[in-house]
């Protein structure tokens, strides 16, 4: 049971560590026990949105890294789940609809893709080396590594591709005049690109915390209706003798958060304080939807707010409050470099239990 549709049941699934919107299935962002990352934004494109409830595009986070061994695995499950089901459905817990397409962001252990999709219609580009960022719009022109069977006949037939020269997927599904939101994604996507090419050929967990947490290019949004509400940043060593590290904020605004450790092993502990509750009348499941509204904040979530009033009521307090958290995460860090040099080897007990003391030890100091 998906957010909206009822689909087949695989016959095995992998484990995974999902950060998403409370009130649906599916997920922005995620990782599995096979070293596998996905997640996604949302993009308009010359396709017409699918008002009618079908697979969300977090939906489709969640299967692939539920039915995907390897990077190129979940690509393959999200783009056969999206030929058959569709996409469609509202993205947000409001009864006004908000609809859009998708663009993912996929990467395994040896190789990383991006995937970007028009309704049913999909292309996808291999990344091989140096770093790729998405932002609310489509990015992939001609370098296309695998492709919906049908879709360059689709753009010819629409007339938004000759069907001479070069196919760019980019060029042919944008839209002509893209919605204002679009608009701010273009400056973001360009300023995400440089500060990755600043840091080229060095580029660390914590490079990525720091452009996580830029707010100058509008990476890192605090203060609209849109703001950023989980962050995560992925280590994936090439060496399979050596885990996977995912590290995750759990509270929105990364720049007054903290990014926390995750392993997977087996008998991890079990995290409630960053469980959100769940309901049994849930205006997300009654037909109509989203006609009432229920608080759905954990308690992470709830401590972590009250800390930012404080930090904008007392400054000083606030920065002493930033300084502690900061270092908490640096111990995080740190520990985390020495599991992935080999200069520690931490018991699978110490390991199961990471990401649960690292919360507790956060909510000690709201």
């Amino acid at each position: 049971q998906c957010t909206y549709l009822e689909i087949e049941q695989a016959e095995r699934t992998h484990a995974v560590v999902l950060s998403r919107p409370a009130w649906l299935w599916g997920a922005e962002m995620g990782a599995n026990d096979c070293g596998v990352c996905v997640g996604n934004e949302g993009v308009w494109t010359r396709e017409p949105l699918g008002e009618a409830e079908a697979l969300l595009g977090m939906d489709l986070v969640r299967l692939g890294l539920e039915r995907g061994g390897s990077a190129r695995e979940a690509l393959e499950v999200i783009t056969a789940l999206l030929e058959r089901y569709g996409q469609g459905g509202s993205c947000k817990e409001e009864p006004v609809p908000f609809v859009y397409h998708n663009t993912f962001l996929l990467a395994d252990r040896a190789e990383a893709w991006v995937l970007e999709t028009a309704g049913r219609y999909w292309a996808a580009q291999r990344i091989c080396e140096g770093s790729r960022n998405i932002s609310n719009q489509l990015s992939v022109g001609s370098d296309i590594a695998a492709e919906h069977p049908g879709l360059r006949e689709r753009a010819r037939s629409r007339g938004w591709w000759s069907g001479d020269g070069e196919f760019s997927f980019a060029e042919a599904f944008s839209l002509e005049k893209q919605p204002p939101r679009m608009e701010a994604a273009k400056a973001r996507f360009h300023a995400g690109k440089e500060l990755l090419r600043q840091h080229e050929g060095h580029i660390t967990a914590e490079t990525l915390m720091s452009i996580l947490r830029d707010k100058d290019s509008g990476i890192c949004v605090d203060a609209e209706g849109f703001r950023t509400a989980g962050s995560m940043v992925s280590v994936l060593p090439r060496d399979p003798a050596l885990p996977c590290v995912h590290f995750f904020t759990a509270t929105p605004d990364p720049s007054r958060s903290v990014f926390k450790p995750f392993v997977f092993v087996a008998g991890v502990k079990p995290v409630p304080q960053v469980r959100s509750p769940t309901f049994l009348q849930d205006p997300a499941k009654q037909i109509p939807r989203f006609q009432s509204s229920v608080d759905r904040r954990h308690e992470l979530y709830r401590r972590h707010q009250a800390a930012l009033e404080l930090m904008e009521q007392d400054p000083e307090r606030g920065q002493k409050l930033l300084e502690t958290l900061r270092e908490l995460e640096k111990q995080g860090l740190e520990g985390m470099k020495e599991l992935l040099e080999g200069t520690v080897t931490p018991r699978p007990e110490e390991l199961a239990d990471l990401f649960f003391d690292c919360v507790e030890a956060e909510m000690k100091f709201y």
